[in-house]
């Protein structure tokens, strides 16, 4: 008789400095190959992951998603003191459990939060400096709440699409732009319905423009309706940016856009 197949979901995190990005690719080291390798030995047979978002490289994420098919006994629950052994330690496995065999990550996303953070200091903070962007220059906190404001809704975001990207359906509803601030830490949170290639990244380095005096808050929905990626400055630089989330109930995204405005 013919082993059971199952369908394991995991939630995983990672330190990116040390990744080429999420998906397999020729050169450098992926959370992708890392992952389906040490699966494979884990579960004695060739597993290939189905992720729910990609990342660039040195890119971090605290709550990326991925599932995988095995005929393979071991229990889920297992798989993530199992695995620790056989993955370089910047990627753990947070939790694993069985699931339906017809859920698929990306069939049932209905958002996700992204966090960008700025260290605005003239001096730079070496502890953390893998996962910041450090921006000497103050920053006008105001004038960036009220950019931030008008990134909010259902636009074209060709503006903040990544130069060399993919063809993708530009129009993306952003359910919250929303700032922290926390002594020289500046935390941008962005939910949306999805995301261009380098669309957050381009919003971090929007909003410290606008900070920085080179645009006025009043001229960001010019520049969105613009659709040109010309018209904007430099993109952030990846470290500074985490994948939060991923969110597969509408109740539990609205509850963290909740607690961020509260």
């Amino acid at each position: 008789m013919a082993a059971k197949q199952r369908n394991i979901r995991l939630i995983v995190a990672y330190d990116g400095t040390e990744l080429n990005g999420y998906q397999s690719q020729v050169n450098g080291i992926t959370v992708q190959d890392c992952l389906e390798a040490a699966l494979t030995k884990v579960c004695n047979e060739p597993i290939s992951i189905y992720g729910a978002s990609r990342t660039d490289a040195g890119v971090h994420a605290r709550f990326q998603v991925v599932t995988f098919f095995t005929t393979g006994s071991i229990p889920a629950e297992n798989l993530t003191r199992a695995l620790i052994a056989h993955l370089p330690p910047f990627i753990v496995i947070r939790k694993a459990e069985e699931i339906p065999l017809d859920w698929r990550p990306r069939w049932r996303i209905v958002g996700k939060e992204y966090i960008y953070t700025i260290h605005n200091d003239v001096i730079e903070d070496p502890i953390s400096m893998r996962y910041h962007w450090h921006v000497k220059k103050p920053l006008n906190r105001a004038a960036m709440m009220e950019a931030a404001k008008a990134l909010e809704g259902t636009h074209d975001f060709t503006t903040l699409q990544g130069a060399n990207s993919t063809p993708a359906n530009p129009v993306k509803t952003m359910f919250a732009v929303t700032l922290r601030f926390i002594g020289p830490t500046v935390y941008i949170h962005v939910i949306g319905d999805g995301f261009l290639y380098h669309m957050v990244r381009n919003i971090a380095g929007l909003l410290v423009d606008v900070g920085l005096g080179r645009f006025a808050p009043s001229q960001v929905p010019d520049l969105i309706a613009a659709r040109d990626r010309r018209v904007i400055g430099k993109t952030a630089p990846p470290q500074g940016l985490c994948l939060e989330e991923i969110f597969f109930n509408e109740g539990r995204r609205q509850a963290v856009i909740e607690s961020l405005r509260s």
